[in-house]
């Protein structure tokens, strides 16, 4: 889907605007001329309309793992996609940031010699309940084809790693800390790999390892590490049970919601709605009123 133009002599593909936002909202012109056109409304792509974006404009411009991060992030494979140039750039920043967390992650990991601690404590073991969460979320959302969900959850896990990051003081990193950074990085690589491939293999290279990304195995969560700290919770909506989610234990309201009305029988059950109610009882159930 995108936004359609019409100028004088007819419609206008988006390769030929600018749009230009202002107190007066967003306005339109051509770039040849400077002419004003009119804003239409978000229709499927078609040549008749020319509100198609050429692929290759947009590869040449993000690259191709930006086109497949916004197209598989924005809407589950069963619903309509509304292309933007802002979701795109967004989704070119978190490209952008996987190349940077990765590396960061590569300074502080243990060596992939290094062998696996007897016990992990503290924050060595927060980072591989994170890791193992985010496997098992992450695996369930691919196998269920909610593309869009797996990528909120990758998102999610960057974010953990980041904040683990930032903890780390000058002094430096316990070995049982180090092997659960580097665990936390070749996961982060492999959930993402499907979505980005061509960044994944060189992060995958630059943390190591040999070979490809795309052949190595998919990681398994530990049921030890994921049962103490997730929950599966029933979604309601008006009464009705229309999903399941897996969260943690203490999961608050915004994180149960997003992942609440990321589901796709949620969606459906809305059927565009606007959420009137949203009440989490922990670790319990969650229900929605539209």
């Amino acid at each position: 889907m995108h936004e359609t133009y019409k100028g004088p002599d007819g419609w206008v593909s988006p390769a030929d605007i600018r749009i230009e936002a202002g107190d007066n909202g967003r306005r339109a012109f051509l770039i040849e001329d400077n002419l004003e056109i009119v804003i239409g409304p978000i229709e499927k792509m078609s040549k008749s309309k020319k509100n198609t974006v050429d692929p290759d404009d947009i590869i040449a411009s993000y690259g191709a793992d930006t086109a497949r991060l916004f197209v598989l992030s924005d809407s589950p494979p069963d619903r309509d996609v509304i292309w933007s140039d802002e979701g795109a750039q967004g989704a070119w920043r978190f490209v952008q940031r996987l190349w940077r967390v990765t590396g960061e992650l590569g300074r502080v990991a243990a060596p992939l010699s290094a062998p696996t601690p007897a016990e992990f404590v503290g924050e060595a073991l927060k980072l591989r309940q994170a890791t193992h969460r985010a496997i098992a979320q992450v695996t369930e959302n691919i196998e269920r084809l909610r593309f869009n969900s797996a990528i909120a959850r990758i998102r999610e896990f960057a974010n953990e790693l980041t904040t683990a990051l930032d903890a780390v003081t000058e002094e430096g990193v316990a070995a049982d800390l180090a092997f659960a950074f580097r665990e936390a990085a070749r996961t982060l690589i492999v959930l993402v790999a499907p979505m980005t491939p061509h960044v994944a293999e060189e992060c995958w290279a630059d943390l190591g390892h040999e070979g490809l990304v795309a052949q190595a195995p998919w990681p398994v969560a530990d049921p030890a590490l994921v049962a103490q700290d997730m929950v599966n919770l029933p979604v309601q909506v008006n009464g009705k049970k229309r999903a399941e989610i897996l969260v943690a234990k203490d999961a608050d309201e915004a994180t149960a919601r997003a992942e609440a009305l990321a589901q796709d029988g949620v969606q459906r059950a809305l059927e565009g709605r606007a959420v009137k109610k949203f009440i989490l009882v922990p670790n319990r159930i969650v229900n929605i009123v539209a």
